[in-house]
């Protein structure tokens, strides 16, 4: 029978309120003989999901709290739970869970509530390991990092590449039994068609985490913007003190749409202060003379991996030609109320026809304005301030990732690179012409990988240590 666990969920030390948690089996038994409702006195009546103003009794006298009743399997940890909100007053708050502790609740162990939620199926590991990522987050950054994660973002993707390999492995299987010439073959294309798109998917999920956990830790700034706006000029000028650190230098060209993959490389904005920049992939939004249908798929996929680059930036710089500004898309208006900050980069300053400033509307998007020139190098030091400025006003942090972040973004990037090998051995083994259950076993040993990372396949010993790693109380 699974015991009935207690915490205090809330953070050690005074407060104005502090939260002790219960769950399992006896949460309602238990609860219900040290608290009586507060006016009135009378019994708890705990049915459906409800909240009550009681006095719990600790022992020493009543106190007054409030009780957040969730019957399982409609909580977080698919169990009955309880919560008990009281004044936060250290002692106080001692006493009430040692009082939960002897009518028989046990010491919760850390991330044993988390750990619940996950082994009922309320959630799969990477969802637990984003309550954990945000629990310690230290930064704007790590905070986006940690919900995308809590959210579902890598969970879904992952779903949707499961579904589509165990279809094509049931494919490969199922040819076993059967010769060519038997009606119930299955075309060898059929099986490279299901790899290839897993292939794609766990491509577009590794960019996905990569933008997630961004590099290092670092803060990311972002330069985006219309097509030949000047952002690889001003990305070879501002990563020229360290491209050996750098994933290439930007490629520059009067022709618009050069940039397809995205150039990282660190920038300095203030003394031992690094960050990540990126340079994406420009592209004009509602063109006149573009349409979905007229886009390479090449361009489409640099165009969603700079739509993933700016969601993850921690300051966006909004790069617009001074000179063609009237067809360059306006800076997105969401982005100056957003929790990271937006400059405008009024580039190319340097122009015979450059206009000054740009129009008013425009800056009052962005939470600053700088002139700049990639070609003259006018205006990179304002810049570089105005990103170490914007750093430090929306507490995206400089420092190195948390523990927990940079350790399980490194598990799921090892997990997705392990699928994408053994897809490729997949796709190999069928062209080539190799004994289809080769095939099968490169698909399954691909869809360990990607259980691996939502704990279908966890061995018992990581989630030990996984869990091991979580607050008290979560």
């Amino acid at each position: 029978m699974t015991t009935t666990i207690a915490a205090v969920a809330s953070p050690s030390g005074a407060g104005t309120r502090a939260v002790v948690r219960v769950s399992g089996p006896r949460a309602a038994a238990i609860v219900s003989s040290c608290c009586r409702v507060r006016e009135g006195g009378d019994a708890l009546g705990l049915g459906p999901r409800a909240a009550f103003d009681v006095h719990l009794d600790d022992g020493v006298g009543p106190v007054p709290a409030m009780l957040l009743w969730m019957p399982g399997p409609r909580s977080f940890t698919a169990e009955d739970v309880a919560e008990l909100h009281l004044p936060g007053q250290p002692d106080l708050v001692a006493r009430a869970l040692e009082r939960l502790m002897v009518l028989g609740a046990e010491a919760a162990q850390p991330g044993e509530f988390t750990r619940r939620a996950f082994e009922n199926g309320r959630i799969d590991l990477t969802r637990a390991e984003g309550v954990a990522a945000l629990v310690v987050a230290r930064s704007a950054a790590e905070r986006r990092a940690a919900l995308a994660l809590l959210t579902g973002g890598l969970e879904q993707r992952l779903t949707r590449i499961r579904d589509g390999l165990e279809s094509t492995r049931a494919l490969a299987e199922v040819s076993l039994d059967f010769d060519e010439a038997e009606a119930g073959h299955v075309p060898v294309q059929d099986l490279v068609r299901g790899a290839n798109d897993a292939l794609s998917n766990v491509d577009e999920a590794l960019g996905w985490e990569r933008s997630r956990v961004g590099s290092g830790g670092r803060p990311r700034v972002v330069l985006a913007g219309a097509p030949n706006a000047g952002k690889s000029t001003l990305f070879n000028r501002l990563a020229a003190g360290d491209l050996r650190r750098a994933s290439g230098v930007a490629l520059v060209s009067d022709l618009a749409g050069t940039t397809r993959d995205a150039k990282r490389g660190e920038w300095e904005v203030a003394d031992g202060v690094l960050v990540e920049l990126a340079d994406t992939a420009g592209r004009v939004a509602g063109g006149a003379n573009e349409t979905e249908d007229a886009v390479a798929e090449p361009d489409i996929l640099a165009f969603e991996a700079a739509r993933a680059l700016v969601e993850a930036a921690d300051v966006i710089l909004w790069v617009v030609d001074a000179a063609a500004a009237r067809g360059a898309p306006e800076p997105p208006a969401q982005r100056a109320d957003a929790d990271r900050p937006m400059l405008l980069v009024w580039n190319r300053i340097d122009g015979p026809d450059a206009a000054p400033s740009p129009p008013p509307a425009w800056a009052d998007l962005a939470s600053g304005v700088v002139v700049t020139s990639g070609v003259t190098g006018q205006g990179l030091g304002d810049l570089r301030d105005a990103v170490a400025a914007a750093l430090l006003d929306g507490d995206a942090g400089a420092g190195g990732p948390s523990e927990a972040g940079a350790g399980l973004g490194a598990r799921h990037l090892r997990a997705l690179e392990t699928a994408r090998e053994r897809l490729r051995g997949a796709l190999s083994a069928a062209e080539t012409g190799l004994p289809l259950d080769v095939v099968a076993e490169e698909l399954k040993a691909a869809t360990d990988a990607l259980d691996s990372i939502t704990g279908r396949t966890t061995p018992e010993d990581l989630l030990d240590r996984i869990f091991a790693g979580f607050c008290l109380g979560k």
